[in-house]
């Protein structure tokens, strides 16, 4: 494992990081809805929001990015994760019906070239769940959790980055009103400053949850490259559920 992976993984064992999963958790869930029978992945570093789907999905995959490293899930069982470029996945064309990104949209080098890959293997009337930190927001601002670090993303931002690649936004959440501190008066506290903070509305929000639809034809064709990475015929598009 590298130190991006094992610094991820400390950070969710920590007081901090099991209350912000349950937090994003929460809103994740709310957004996925039914994915009984769907073939369901995770990006970046999503399996901190994954377990909900391994007893009904289909298939469950995590697609950790390689400057990231990568670590075996779950604990239990064979191992779901695949280590390779984002901007490059070994998938099959419509061979997803929803993914989910965690620490991997504000993680990569070019958010343009990822949107064409998300389109590119998200299947006919497939959705993606993004997350990220709000670019105005307390824990976009301090370094001490994995939403610190990267480029966040206004409200505005997301959503014309996904109109721009052909995914409709068709729900949105806000998480993490609670302050990023490490403290037991801050944690005990952890309901309080949700309910509070959603009173001064989403500017008040650590990070941003979308919820996309995909549009039948792309709106921005995929740069040629001299180089591609041969697509892994393991997921076919023939099962793509509609929704």
């Amino acid at each position: 494992m590298t130190s991006d992976v094992t610094r991820l993984i400390d950070y969710y064992k920590s007081p901090l990081g099991r209350i912000s999963r349950t937090l994003v958790r929460e809103q994740v869930l709310a957004l996925a809805g039914d994915v009984a029978g769907k073939r369901v992945l995770g990006l970046g570093f999503a399996t901190p929001y994954l377990r909900f789907a391994l007893g009904s999905a289909e298939r469950v995959l995590a697609f950790m990015p390689a400057r990231q490293g990568a670590s075996a899930w779950p604990r239990e069982g064979p191992s779901h994760t695949v280590l390779c470029d984002p901007l490059e996945m070994p998938l099959t064309d419509a061979s997803v019906d929803l993914t989910i990104a965690v620490h991997a949209l504000e993680h990569v080098s070019d958010d343009e070239e990822l949107m064409r890959e998300l389109w590119r293997v998200t299947a006919p009337n497939g959705h993606l769940i993004l997350v990220v930190p709000r670019r105005r927001g307390i824990w976009a601002q301090r370094d001490n959790t994995p939403f610190g670090s990267g480029n966040p993303y206004s409200g505005g931002q997301l959503e014309k980055l996904l109109r721009d690649h052909s995914f409709v936004p068709v729900a949105w959440r806000d998480g993490l009103f609670l302050p990023p501190f490490q403290s037991s008066l801050v944690l005990k506290s952890t309901r309080f400053f949700e309910g509070v903070g959603r009173l001064f509305g989403p500017a008040m929000s650590g990070v941003i949850c979308v919820r996309a639809r995909k549009e039948a034809f792309p709106a921005v064709p995929r740069r040629k490259r001299e180089e591609r990475f041969v697509r892994v015929p393991g997921l076919s598009a023939a099962t793509a559920r509609q929704g």
